[in-house]
């Protein structure tokens, strides 16, 4: 008897559920005809599903925005207009054939704007789901190469962009302010977590000052801030059935930044020989061909715009996200786990010593990339 009602229970909070988001989904200009709705992908910050319709050939992604995280939802849906408006405008341009299927697409709402809030303060948008399309989550040299080429293709393309962009998450990828947030942390100490990780506070604050070298450039006015795509992952982009990239997607956090954001940050998850919270800290380390062949596909489109300074200091990239990531979890660590999901109690640890492997093997490796990255200049 109980098991019945847990199931009609169930089965009424469905339903419900159901009825919520076709309310939701009648806020946008969507004229087809809505068949279902199911859950799509397992996003840990946007609730995701996948709209059929009548058209069986169309169908619609409706998201649910994260605005504990992005908490200028306006902001955050002007920046992806301008960048994804520019983006078509370019391909266009250039005569490029199945433009739906190379950009992403947002649908308007009876507000004028490309997203909604339902009566609970939720903030929704939606937009056309690309048939035929996957991502990927394993990493080959192929792969690498590919991404390698999007993403600077993805910067190349917004170079010349004359709208003003502003940060979804401010200050996201500024390491100065990392390391005072982590200085504070250390004089708080509210859990008394300092002392049993103060080799990684060693070495983290003795390399501080050489790790802020970006902010000094840019306050010499000697580097410049670009809009980038500031979470490049090898599933942050489409594939066709072919094996062919398509696009790049989750456009939440494309905002100016340094272009170190997204040649770092990619090599920082997928050029580790394990995840960013394996507790193998003998096997962290650089894959060399991974490193190769997304450098090479990066520089030979992005290298159309990069300044010397920029290719230069690449290498210092490749460091500076390990490093910064070291910092944010071990911050997170000693101010009790507030920020990152954590499956055990020593998990932003774990995860702390594995950046910092990281980080020291990038360190290690930077003759060998300077060389490498000189061979395209």
């Amino acid at each position: 008897m109980v098991q019945i009602k847990k199931i009609v229970h169930n089965r009424r909070n469905k339903t419900m559920e159901q009825n919520n988001l076709f309310n939701i989904i009648k806020h946008f200009n969507i004229k087809e005809e809505i068949t279902f709705i199911k859950p799509l992908g397992n996003g840990l910050i946007n609730e995701t599903f996948v709209i059929g319709t009548a058209n069986q050939k169309r169908k619609y992604v409706l998201q649910r925005i994260n605005n504990a995280i992005f908490k200028d939802v306006n902001l955050l849906q002007h920046n992806i207009e301008i960048v994804t408006g520019h983006i078509r405008e370019k391909l266009l341009k250039a005569g490029e054939a199945d433009i739906e299927k190379k950009c992403l697409e947002f649908i308007k709402s009876d507000n004028g704007k490309t997203y909604t809030k339902d009566n609970q303060n939720n903030y929704w948008r939606i937009s056309v789901f690309i048939n035929d399309s996957f991502t990927k989550t394993d990493i080959n040299t192929i792969t690498s190469y590919q991404c390698g080429r999007m993403f600077g293709n993805f910067q190349f393309m917004l170079s010349d962009v004359r709208e003003k962009l502003g940060e979804t998450i401010p200050q996201f990828h500024n390491i100065e302010l990392r390391i005072l947030q982590l200085q504070d942390a250390i004089k708080a100490d509210i859990k008394g977590r300092v002392r049993g990780v103060i080799d990684i506070v060693n070495t983290l604050l003795y390399d501080a000052d050489k790790m802020c070298l970006s902010e000094k450039l840019y306050r010499k006015g000697a580097l410049v801030k670009r809009i980038c795509h500031c979470d490049t992952k090898v599933n942050n982009m489409l594939f066709d059935e072919h094996d062919n990239p398509l696009c790049v997607i989750d456009l939440d956090t494309v905002m100016p930044s340094f272009i170190f954001s997204d040649y770092g940050d990619f090599l920082r998850t997928s050029a580790n020989y394990v995840e960013e919270d394996s507790p193998e800290i003998n096997e962290v380390g650089l894959k060399e061909d991974i490193f190769k062949s997304f450098t090479e596909g990066y520089i030979e489109v992005a290298g159309k715009f990069l300044t010397d300074v920029e290719i230069k200091h690449l290498p210092y990239a490749a460091a500076l996200f390990p490093y910064m990531q070291c910092v944010r979890f071990l911050t997170d660590y000693i101010n009790g786990d507030t920020y990152y999901k954590v499956k055990y109690s020593e998990h932003n640890l774990i995860r702390s010593r594995n950046q910092l492997a990281l980080y020291n093997d990038m360190i290690a490796h930077e003759k060998m990339m300077t060389e490498y990255i000189n061979k395209f200049i």
